[in-house]
This record gives C-alpha cells, structure tokens and sequence, in this order.
C-alpha cells in the first residue's frame, strides 16, 4: 500500500516514524541475538543458574532375609556285604598212591602199685592207765561175770567219740556198765596212718569177775 505524503510534504510523519521504529526494534533484536546480549539480559534478569546433581536416596532394606539354604542329610552310609566264596579244594586225582603205616599198639606199663599206708590201731595210753567199769551191785549179788567186747572210736586227741558191744559177755547190766565207763573216763592213744593222728575204730575188752 502506498504512502500518501503528508500535506505538509515532510515525509517523517507520524506514521513514518512508527515504521521507523519498529524497523529499528527488529534490527536490534536480530543484532542483539547475535551478540549474546539475549544470554547476558537473561542472566542478569533471572540471576546464575546453578546445576547440580542430586543422589537418588538409599533404598530402605526393608526386605526380609533371605531364607537358610536347605542342607540335605545324606542317607547313612552301608557298607557293601562281605560275600565269601567258597572254592572247593581240588580232590586229588584217582589213581594218587598214599603210604600208611601201621604201628602196632604199645603195651602201657601197669600202673604203680599204691603206696603201703603204714597204719597203727589205737591203743591205752600208759600215762593214763584205762579205768575199770564199776560193778554192778546187782551184778555182784546175783554172781554175774564174763567179758564184753567193745568197738571204740577214737579221735585225734585220743578222746571217746562212740563205743557200742561188739561181743556181749552174756549180761546186759555188765555191757552197758563197759560202755558207760568207756564214753565218760577213758583217753586212749589215737589210731595213725603214716604217722599222723587220725580218728579211727579200735576194739578193746572189758572183763568182769569177782575177786572175794
């Protein structure tokens, strides 16, 4: 569109001069931009810009441990079996030829014959001369006598451990007074074998007689 000239014929008319100015506006902003003076208006407007890195904050261990691991028990350990074969022993063969002996049975020597026990029967004693039976009252009256014989058992300190009427003298009132006589009184040398006092059987007489 053309511009009609002022009346006046000056060509800075109002209009021109806006024109003007905002043909200058454009001119600055484009130098402006080249120059850098936008970065420094920027700056100084909205002051240094500062940047820094910001670490991102620790996780919270907030999980559960993890389960123990599962250990698994090994099965018992069992040893092998002993298995023992057994390998037969060669049998020899057939026709193997073995010598035998044959020994004739030794005659054993006849044992030894025992030795003898050298034995004495007991006997009285001299230093205790053998008591003589009372006789009995009744015995006397009626004229009774004879001879009892007597097996007496004699221990090792020569005491009287048993008599009984081996041979009676024909009146039981004259054995029985032996007998009571021999038990209570008599001490008699003791039966040996080899030396040594041993209790053994001896046989002694009593004889009953009347002197007046």
């Amino acid at each position: 569109m053309a511009y009609a000239p002022s009346a006046d014929g000056s060509f800075f008319t109002r209009r021109g001069l806006v024109f003007l100015s905002i043909v200058l506006l454009h001119v600055g902003l484009f130098w402006g931009l080249n120059s850098g003076l936008s970065r420094s208006l920027v700056t100084a407007v909205l002051g240094p810009i500062e940047t820094r890195i910001i670490e991102a904050p620790p996780e919270a261990d907030d999980k559960p441990p993890p389960p123990p691991p599962k250990i698994e028990t090994p099965p018992p350990f069992v040893p092998p079996p002993d298995i023992a074969i057994d390998i037969p022993a060669e049998a020899p063969p057939a026709t193997a030829i073995t010598q035998t002996t044959t020994q004739r049975p030794v005659a054993q020597p006849p044992p030894a014959p025992p030795k003898p026990v050298a034995r004495t029967a007991p006997r009285s004693d001299p230093r205790r001369p053998l008591s003589q039976p009372e006789y009995p009252p009744a015995s006397r009256r009626a004229g009774e006598t004879g001879t009892v014989i007597l097996d007496v058992y004699v221990l090792e300190n020569g005491r009287v451990g048993e008599a009984r009427v081996k041979q009676s003298s024909g009146y039981t009132r004259l054995d029985e007074a032996a007998v009571r006589e021999v038990k209570r009184s008599w001490r008699l040398r003791p039966g040996t074998e080899n030396g040594k006092p041993v209790p053994m059987w001896g046989q002694f007489a009593v004889t009953f007689k009347l002197t007046d």
